[in-house]
């Protein structure tokens, strides 16, 4: 089979069997960080399987790209890949797998410059409800008080470092190390830069949304960095004080009780964390953690396996 082919069949075989072995493992919750590690493995082979398969269509469409592609390789390994034989629908190809490559770029650009307006909008709110002194630094605050009816807490990133910014009525409500596994929550997202994931999920998801693979990869990213960022405030002040920082915060939003809003995940982070379940071993987590990286390199096998065999032979 020619490269490309192989390539885009690669590509269907991992978009389709990756999501169905991943939502059916019972480990992604108890491993959350390792599964978003997993999952950015399985795209980004997706990806670099389209990627790929782009430039040797190209190559084999036009001289001028196959001179780029081949510029230091021997005429040999040219030969290998019977560039030439691909026919008529080589252009076609690339042409679509290059529009598939920019309008990506153009989701994702939309996604960041949609979320740093949304982010000015917050600071800009955040000025009127919480002005600075005279004197004070702009960006300098790193927790910020706000007066509402409403316990809430989040993280405000850009402009510098983050902020953290929390209600009245939260402070209200948390008791003891609540507030510090709350504030505790927000500070790994942060750390972990949460935000950039959430982009690039929601990027692929709204600019294909007929791929299914995009879409449960946005899924169960919201999903994923949440539990880690609940992991993250365990681990520093335990599971029960976490879990009942999430009741105090949530239990007036309606994600309690035989109707739940669409935070209805709220009682299965609570039931976790109230329930944890054994982490995996260490051997075990490091055969997932390789297995995962080894994803990615496939495409990349398969595209040079040609090449290799002619500089052997």
């Amino acid at each position: 089979m020619m490269v490309p082919l192989a390539l885009l069949a690669l590509a269907v075989l991992v978009a389709a069997m990756a999501p169905r072995l991943l939502t059916r493992a019972d480990w992604p919750d108890r491993e959350p960080v390792l599964a978003l590690w997993v999952w950015q493995c399985v795209v980004g082979a997706v990806l670099l399987c389209c990627g790929l398969a782009m430039a040797l269509s190209g190559a084999a469409a036009w001289e001028a790209v196959r001179g780029n592609v081949f510029a230091p390789a021997p005429h040999g390994v040219v030969e290998a890949y019977a560039l030439t034989a691909y026919g008529s629908w080589a252009a076609p190809l690339a042409v679509a797998l290059a529009a598939g490559a920019l309008w990506t770029a153009a989701m994702l650009t939309r996604e960041i410059r949609d979320a740093r307006a949304r982010r000015r909008r917050r600071r800009a709110d955040l000025l009127v409800r919480s002005p600075r002194l005279p004197g004070e630094e702009r960006g300098a605050e790193r927790l910020v008080v706000l007066e509402g009816e409403q316990p809430d807490a989040w993280v405000l990133r850009g402009g510098g470092t983050p902020q953290l910014v929390i209600t009245t009525a939260a402070l209200r409500r948390l008791k003891g190390f609540q507030l510090d596994a709350v504030l505790a929550h927000e500070q790994g997202h942060a750390r972990a830069r949460h935000d950039w994931l959430l982009h690039c999920s929601a990027a692929l998801a709204n600019g294909f949304p007929q791929v299914p693979v995009f879409a449960a990869f946005r899924d169960q990213v919201h999903h994923l960095v949440e539990l880690a960022a609940d992991d993250c405030a365990s681990r520093r002040f335990g599971h029960l004080t976490t879990a009942l920082a999430l009741v105090e915060l949530n239990e007036d939003r309606g994600v309690f009780g035989p109707c739940p809003s669409p935070l209805s995940r709220v009682p299965d982070r609570v039931h976790r964390l109230l329930t944890p379940a054994p982490r995996l071993t260490a051997a075990r987590r490091l055969r997932l953690t390789a297995t995962a990286a080894l994803v990615p390199f496939v495409p990349l096998l398969v595209t040079f396996v040609p090449g290799l065999r002619a500089l052997g032979g």
